[in-house]
């Protein structure tokens, strides 16, 4: 074992603990993805037979379905972008190894924390660092039109997954940073 290595290994037990409890958050976002497609799927079925066979459709199916939805898409985007599944414009940049590997995922890393950081800043903070004119604050005092839930039960969707994808991102950075066979070279195909 070589002194780069001896370095390594408390930065990659730490890349390592950082990489399950990405693991162990995306399981739990691809549950609630999943329960929330369940619910929208049950509360359109429910609006559609009462709607059609009894002639009573509620009021709150429409709205449970779409805030269902929200959170089915912004924590399956956060699972997909931990999966590698989402969209990318060089999807071999993964394979590359070497420096220019490095360089690359601190680029896409870079881009990642650009698009996240207004985003979490503005889901917290809005004008003059006022917390009750951010985006979640905004929705504390507020109830949706037909279910008499705060709204902050369904915008907290938004930052929830934008924290996620900024983990799984922290995570895959730390774990390509501190990979061993990281220094074999591989070109693009």
């Amino acid at each position: 074992m070589g002194n780069r290595d001896r370095a390594l290994e408390p930065m990659r037990a730490l890349a390592l603990a950082l990489d399950r409890l990405s693991a162990a958050l995306n399981s739990i976002a691809l549950w609630g993805a999943v329960l929330a497609v369940l619910v929208m799927v049950y509360a359109a079925g429910w609006q559609v037979i009462a709607r059609y066979l009894l002639d009573a459709p509620p009021v709150w199916t429409e709205e449970l379905a779409r805030r269902a939805m929200v959170w089915a898409g912004m924590l399956g985007a956060s699972a997909a972008f931990r999966a590698g599944a989402d969209p990318s414009l060089f999807p071999n940049m993964v394979e590359i190894r070497g420096k220019l590997g490095l360089l690359l995922a601190l680029i896409r890393a870079a881009g990642v924390a650009l698009f996240a950081a207004p985003v979490l800043w503005f889901s917290l903070y809005g004008p003059n660092m006022n917390m009750a004119r951010g985006f979640l604050g905004r929705s504390l005092d507020r109830t949706a039109e037909m279910i008499p839930v705060l709204m902050i039960w369904f915008t907290a969707a938004v930052p929830i997954a934008f924290a996620l994808i900024v983990l799984h991102m922290l995570a895959g950075l730390a774990m390509r940073l501190t990979d061993p066979e990281n220094e074999t070279p591989k070109e693009p195909s």
